[in-house]
C-alpha cells in the first residue's frame, strides 16, 4: 500500500483501494471455480474501508481474519467488534510481523490463533531455514508457524509461490505432506496486481509473474489441488 509511483502522479489512497478490491475479487473467482475456501487476513486499519468487501468474502463462506501491521490493541479490538457486528461472526485468527501484540492480549480479545510472519524478508528462494513447524498452544492461543519444504527448506511465502515455476512448487506440496500434517500457503493481494498498468516503484524480482500470471498460477495450483483430491480448509476449520 505505500508504494511510491514511477511518475510524477501519485496513487490516492481511493486508487489503492481499488487495487486491493479488484485484486481480491480475482483471487475470489478463482477459489469460486474451484469451490475452494480460503482465510482472508484483512489489515486492521483497512477494515472500516473494505466493509462491503470483507461482507463480499465472507457471503461465500471465506474466513475474516486480521493482519496487524501497525494497530495497537485498543483499535484492534474496536476492529474486531465492528466486523463481528458487520457479520455475525466471531474473528477467531490474526497474522502479525514487525508489531506484534502479547499473545495474553489477544486471548483477552478473544482470539483463538495466531499467524505470525516469519519470513517476508527472504528476497530470493535460496536461503534455507530449520524450524519446527508444528500446531503449538501458548498463552491458550494456537500458534500456526509457516510451513517450511523438509527437502528444499524454502518457506510457503508469498513470494517463493510467485517466483517458483509451478511444477517444482507441485512437487514441493507432494514432498512436504509426505512428512506434514498441512501445508500453509499465503499469498498477497498486491501480487495480482498489473504492475505495468499501475506503475508502482518496487523491486524488478516482486513485479516478475505477477497480475494475470498469478492468477493463472492460483488456478494451476487449485487445479492440481482438486484433480489429486487433497483435501483443503481455512484455517479455522483446520485447528478447530
Amino acid at each position: 500500500m505505500e508504494a511510491e509511483s514511477e511518475n510524477s502522479s501519485s496513487f490516492s489512497d481511493e486508487e489503492r483501494l481499488k487495487i486491493t478490491e479488484d485484486n481480491t475479487k480475482a483471487i475470489l473467482r478463482i477459489l469460486d471455480i474451484h469451490d475452494i475456501k480460503a482465510s482472508f487476513f484483512v489489515e486492521v486499519s483497512l477494515t472500516e474501508k473494505l466493509q462491503n468487501l470483507i461482507k463480499a468474502i465472507s457471503s461465500k463462506g471465506h474466513e475474516i481474519a486480521f493482519y496487524n501491521k501497525g494497530s495497537n490493541p485498543e483499535e484492534i479490538e474496536n476492529a474486531k467488534k465492528n466486523i463481528q457486528d458487520l457479520l455475525e461472526k466471531q474473528i477467531r485468527g490474526i497474522r502479525q510481523k514487525d508489531m506484534k501484540v502479547p499473545q495474553e492480549k489477544l486471548k483477552l480479545m478473544e482470539f483463538n490463533y495466531v499467524s505470525n510472519i516469519d519470513n517476508a524478508d527472504i528476497l530470493f528462494p535460496f536461503k534455507r531455514l530449520r524450524r519446527d513447524t508444528e500446531i503449538t498452544e501458548e498463552d491458550g492461543l494456537s500458534i500456526v508457524p509457516e510451513s517450511i519444504s523438509p527437502y528444499s527448506q524454502l518457506p510457503y511465502n508469498d513470494f517463493v509461490f510467485q517466483i517458483l515455476p509451478m511444477k517444482y512448487y507441485q512437487n514441493m506440496v507432494l514432498e512436504t505432506l509426505q512428512n506434514e500434517e498441512f501445508v500453509l500457503i499465503y499469498l498477497n493481494t498486491w501480487q495480482f496486481t498489473d504492475f505495468k498498468k499501475y506503475r508502482f516503484q518496487i523491486p524488478f524480482y516482486r513485479s516478475l509473474f505477477s497480475g494475470k500470471k498469478m492468477e493463472d498460477k492460483l488456478d494451476a495450483l487449485l487445479t492440481f489441488l482438486n484433480d489429486r483430491e487433497m483435501a483443503t480448509s481455512r484455517m479455522k476449520d483446520y485447528i478447530f
